[in-house]
């Protein structure tokens, strides 16, 4: 096993007693693939969320509360999968390149048959087979992906894992706006812009993971034991126990809002056809705001930094609870601003995590299946109760629903994820942190 790496940012020179002269950056080396594997990735996550659901009751008529109940079981499963997936990457060692190489290859398999294949079997079924194939592939290779970011901002030195997150976020952002908008955009030129869209995926799943082909050597497979050792060390440690719970709070809003965002643009707002043009302005503004998070962060700390992201969100998305028919320009503004709160969210508290681990453990593998799984888990609880929430209300997506179902879709898609934010941040606030 490799023995635990200095501590991010200490010096291990000789000390002579003259003061240490302040070490240049790293340059940037393969941070440009990293933005690209993360905007692959990004392309499978949230976007399938927002698509997918409404994908499959407009085209075969299933119904919300069972699509809700696929992707509640299909995260429970990942109780037991991810930190299982996050134990494999950090065992495979030199073998992980070809290990990515195949998850990449299943998730693009996976989303064509999502999309592009007309269900073979019952098309409840079929989502629950192919969703499972790609969250799978999903799974392991974002555990592996920021298990790499760790050691490459070890490799930059200090302020590394900033450095690291923002490339990275910033990637990942671009990819989730040209996932979310690029369906209502190859409509104009294809019958079938779903299908279109996972065979676009397929290709950019090429590219990326021939960008990041350098990045998996990594070192030998670690001694019998070691990555579950690295697992009790995480959770033994108070402070990364409680960036956890953070991620898990934190989330969930991301969560709630992604899950209801295109049935309250259609239904609430009354505004069809302006789904896309929302989404893509929420996420234009979060990827515009990385590099101002990245200096804020570098000027006021991390910590504080994140702090005002967050209370930015809330201020938000405390006025979203008050639209109705004919708010979009408004509703227009809550974008620009809970998105720029979104770049704090993906930057900032990943970095910190990273930087933590980077000081208690040598494996990151493990650790980050522990952090997918509370990203993740968080869409699966709002898709399992907002959606059957909302059908038992009479909710009709697209069609006449009840006052009483279109206040409740309001105040779940505004009002709860303001409450939960306001939680995770009073628990930021209240934990001592280590600075990236």
């Amino acid at each position: 096993m490799r023995a635990a790496p200095a501590p991010t940012g200490a010096s291990t020179a000789p000390q002579t007693g003259a003061p240490a002269a302040a070490a240049a950056p790293a340059p940037a080396r393969g941070l440009a693939g990293y933005a690209l594997f993360a905007g692959m990735l990004a392309c499978a996550g949230l976007p399938i969320y927002i698509h997918a659901p409404k994908f499959y009751v407009d085209a075969y008529g299933v119904g919300l509360a069972s699509l809700g109940a696929v992707l509640f079981g299909l995260r429970l499963i990942d109780v037991v999968q991810d930190p299982a997936l996050g134990w494999l990457s950090s065992a495979l060692g030199r073998r992980r390149g070809l290990a990515v190489a195949g998850g990449g290859a299943v998730m693009a398999l996976a989303m064509l048959g999502l999309f592009a294949v007309p269900p073979p079997v019952a098309p409840l079924l079929w989502f629950a087979l192919t969703l499972a194939l790609l969250f799978s592939g999903f799974s392991f290779l974002t555990i592996t992906f920021y298990a790499a970011g760790v050691e490459k901002a070890r490799a930059l030195g200090p302020g590394g894992h900033v450095r690291v997150a923002a490339w990275r976020e910033a990637g990942a952002l671009a990819g989730i706006c040209a996932a979310s908008v690029a369906p209502a955009a190859l409509a104009a030129g294809t019958a079938a812009p779903f299908a279109a869209f996972a065979l676009g995926f397929a290709a950019l799943a090429v590219l990326a993971l021939w960008s990041m082909r350098s990045e998996w050597s990594g070192g030998a497979a670690p001694a019998a034991g070691a990555s579950l050792a690295g697992f009790r060390t995480v959770l033994a440690d108070r402070e990364a126990r409680r960036l956890l719970l953070v991620a898990l709070l934190n989330a969930a809003p991301v969560a709630v809002t992604s899950t209801l965002f295109l049935f309250f643009v259609e239904s609430r707002l009354a505004a069809p056809g302006w789904e896309g043009p929302l989404l893509l302005l929420f996420f234009v503004a979060a990827a515009a705001s990385v590099p101002l998070w990245g200096r804020a962060a570098a000027r006021f700390g991390t910590r504080r930094a994140l702090l005002a992201g967050m209370a930015l969100s809330i201020a938000a998305f405390a006025f979203a609870t008050l639209l109705g028919p004919g708010d979009t320009p408004a509703f227009a503004l809550i974008c620009l601003a809970s998105g720029a709160a979104l770049g704090a969210d993906m930057t900032l508290l990943v970095a910190l995590f990273a930087a933590r681990l980077a000081r208690i453990v040598p494996e990151a593998g493990i650790a980050f299946g522990l952090w997918n799984f509370v990203s993740k888990f968080t869409l699966a609880i709002a898709a399992a109760t907002l959606l059957p929430l909302l059908g038992a209300a009479g909710f009709v997506p697209g069609g006449d629903s009840p006052a009483a179902a279109l206040m409740l879709l309001s105040l779940l898609y505004a009002a709860l994820p303001c409450a939960l934010k306001l939680i995770a941040l009073g628990l930021l606030a209240t934990t001592h942190l280590s600075e990236p």
